[in-house]
C-alpha cells in the first residue's frame, strides 16, 4: 500500500478508517485540524453521557488508539503519518472532559488543544521525539489534551470562563 491511502483503501480497512478519522485525515491541508473538527460531533454525543461513561469511552479509545495507530503506521510504512488523526480525536476529547456543550467551551477547547498539539511545548515535544510505535503516536496528543484541560480548569478556577 502506498504511503497515502485512497478512500477505497480506507473503506476496506477498519483500522485505517479509524486511524484516518473516518476519512478526515485524507485532507491535503491541515489533516490534524480537520481530524479535530471531525471529532466534534462525536464529542457532542459523548457529552450527553454521564461523566463516568464519557471517561470510559475516552480511556478505551486511547488504549485502542495505541493499537489502531500502531497498526496503521505499520501498514503505511510511515511512523505517525500526517493522516493518522485518531490521536487528535482522543486528545480533543480529553481537552473537553466535563465541559458544557457551549460555543465558548468548544472554541476554547479546540483552540487550546490545537495550540498544544501544533507547538508541542515540553514535555509534549520530548514525548513526540522519544516514544515510538502506536504509543508514541498517541501520547503527545493525550498530553496535549491534558494540558488544554488544565488550562481550561485554571481559567475556570480564576473565574475567567
Amino acid at each position: 500500500m502506498a504511503n497515502n491511502p485512497t478512500l477505497s483503501q480506507l473503506a476496506r480497512s477498519p483500522v485505517l478508517v479509524l486511524a484516518f478519522g473516518f476519512g478526515s485525515g485524507l485532507s491535503a491541508k491541515a489533516p490534524g485540524t480537520i481530524g479535530t473538527i471531525a471529532a466534534i460531533p462525536l464529542w457532542w454525543l459523548m457529552a450527553q453521557l454521564p461523566l463516568n461513561a464519557y471517561l470510559a469511552i475516552v480511556v478505551i479509545s486511547a488504549l485502542a488508539g495505541i493499537i489502531i495507530c500502531g497498526q496503521a503506521a505499520k501498514t503505511l510504512g510511515v511512523h505517525d503519518h500526517g493522516g493518522i488523526v485518531w490521536d487528535e480525536f482522543v486528545g480533543f476529547w480529553i481537552a473537553m472532559i466535563a465541559l458544557p456543550v457551549t460555543w465558548t467551551s468548544l472554541l476554547l477547547g479546540f483552540a487550546l488543544f490545537r495550540l498544544f498539539d501544533i507547538f508541542k511545548p515540553w514535555p509534549i515535544s520530548w514525548l513526540d521525539k522519544h516514544v515510538s510505535g502506536g504509543l508514541g503516536i498517541m501520547v503527545d496528543d493525550i498530553v496535549a489534551g491534558l494540558a488544554a484541560a488544565a488550562v481550561i480548569a485554571a481559567l475556570g478556577t480564576l473565574g475567567l470562563i
